[in-house]
């Protein structure tokens, strides 16, 4: 019997993706407004600084937390909330799409139900679509009386309980996060080891802590993680109660503010600007290669884990490697830091799937126990799922390690088919059907790339 350790230490590895189009340079842009209660007038706003970006030829535009609207009370800010397939969603995804950009709406009150909110920060592709949404996960609960700031997040919105893996986009992978969040410096390293190259905080820092924290913060964040960091803020004064620091930046790995928008002065109720800078992925290969700071952490001496793998949400567009062949990522339905999992082109039993290591190797010997762990991991999730979605308690799970033990496509892979009672005349003539499956003689058809794609899609709803 073989025993894997689970235990999820986070080591440095990042899988080599492909993304379609992607350049070592990129411009971005990082934009600034003071949202109120108006929810036309914000949008207004956003399209206006949007469409200056464009003009600046920026690729990928970065919001402020509360892009949506900044509420005068508890009751008002639930009120104005919005679920991700209302009308002001629509229209941020008709803005990317008409001016084919990639918008990162750094913060909608989102809408999940009567009595459920999240601070939810939303990547929107230059198709308009969604491609990746990261909730809040840690609210800005403080009083501080002599600072005259008391601001309770917890009051109306709930929540998040998951890390996104970094989403890649045409100026790099980016972590998504949102304003408190930067005070954590856990979730910017654990979103570096997971392949980060730019770390996002969107926010409505106060002026208070914004004077004392803002600039000191994100150089550190950049500094520590050699990563480019991009925040997006709002300014000025909302209401008779919020007034906003402002300072939306783009600093560069080595802490140097590479452009900005000013801080908020008082007397200056409001401001409208967009600032542009050039993301260098090779100048970030090369101060990382220079300064391998993380190739030096002591991971025998301490270590950080995280409860559970953050989720990484699937592009159609990557392209995944499996021996000499190419997975699109339309079929691959679960994803790890180490491997992925994705439908079957022909299934010995209906639900008959694959997990596959993210780096090609030939055989379980050819990995290392970091991803061997990973591997086992990701099989157990999804064959729970399968069990699940297929209505079963049993699968089974075999690796054919080696050409003499069956494997026909060189790269190590498990497969997972759920089973029902009578499915096999003998309940171990399924390795025969397994040893035959993918032979040319096979009589059964080849599924399309329509199937494998509903298929996945499905699947990806349980994860």
């Amino acid at each position: 019997m073989l025993f894997v350790n689970f235990r999820r230490r986070l080591l440095f590895y990042t899988p080599k993706l492909f993304y379609a189009n992607m350049s070592s340079k990129c411009e971005v842009a990082v934009c600034q407004f003071t949202a109120t209660n108006d929810k036309e007038r914000n949008l207004s706003i956003v399209k206006k600084l949007v469409n200056e970006a464009v003009d600046k030829n920026a690729k990928v535009v970065f919001l402020p937390e509360a892009t949506d609207y900044i509420g005068t009370s508890k009751e008002e800010t639930k009120q104005l909330s919005e679920p991700l397939n209302g009308k002001l969603m629509s229209e941020y995804k008709n803005l990317a799409k008409s001016n084919n950009i990639w918008l990162s709406i750094g913060g909608i009150h989102e809408k999940v139900s009567e009595n459920e909110t999240f601070n939810s920060h939303v990547l929107i592709d230059n198709k308009g679509e969604i491609q990746s949404l990261y909730r809040k996960i840690h609210l800005f609960d403080v009083c501080i009386p002599e600072k005259n700031i008391n601001l309770r997040e917890s009051d109306f919105n709930k929540g998040g309980n998951q890390v996104l893996a970094p989403a890649s986009t045409p100026c790099g992978k980016l972590g998504l996060a949102i304003c408190y969040d930067l005070r954590f410096p856990e979730l910017a390293l654990i979103q570096r080891k997971f392949g980060a190259e730019i770390l996002t905080y969107p926010s409505a820092f106060t002026s208070k802590t914004g004077q004392a924290h803002w600039e000191i913060l994100l150089r550190a964040r950049a500094i520590e993680n050699q990563c480019y960091v991009i925040a997006a803020a709002q300014y000025g004064k909302h209401n008779e109660k919020r007034v906003s620091y402002g300072q939306s930046i783009i600093i560069d790995p080595w802490g140097k503010i590479l452009s900005q928008c000013p801080v908020y002065k008082e007397g200056t109720d409001t401001n409208e600007s967009v600032a542009v800078a050039t993301i260098d992925l090779e100048h970030l290969a090369k101060m990382r290669n220079e300064m391998p700071v993380m190739d030096h952490k002591r991971n025998d001496v301490y270590s950080m884990e995280l409860n559970e793998t953050p989720v990484y949400l699937i592009n159609d567009d990557e392209i995944f490697s499996f021996a000499d062949k190419t997975i699109p990522g339309s079929t691959v339905f679960y994803k790890t830091p180490y491997s992925f999992a994705f439908t079957n082109i022909r299934c010995v039993v209906p639900g008959h799937v694959l997990i596959s290591s993210l780096r090609p190797a030939k055989r379980l010997q050819d990995l290392t126990e970091t991803e061997i762990a990973d591997l086992f991991n990701a099989a157990v999730k999804v064959e729970k799922v399968l069990e699940k979605h297929h209505s079963t308690s049993s699968t089974t799970v075999c690796v054919q390690d080696g050409r003499l033990a069956g494997q026909t496509v060189p790269h190590v892979h498990v497969h997972i088919l759920p089973r029902h009672a009578g499915d096999f005349e003998r309940n171990d003539d399924i390795y025969d059907s397994l040893a035959k499956h993918d032979l040319e003689d096979n009589p059964q058809p080849l599924r399309t790339p329509q199937e494998m794609s509903e298929e996945a899609k499905v699947l990806r709803t349980y994860f």
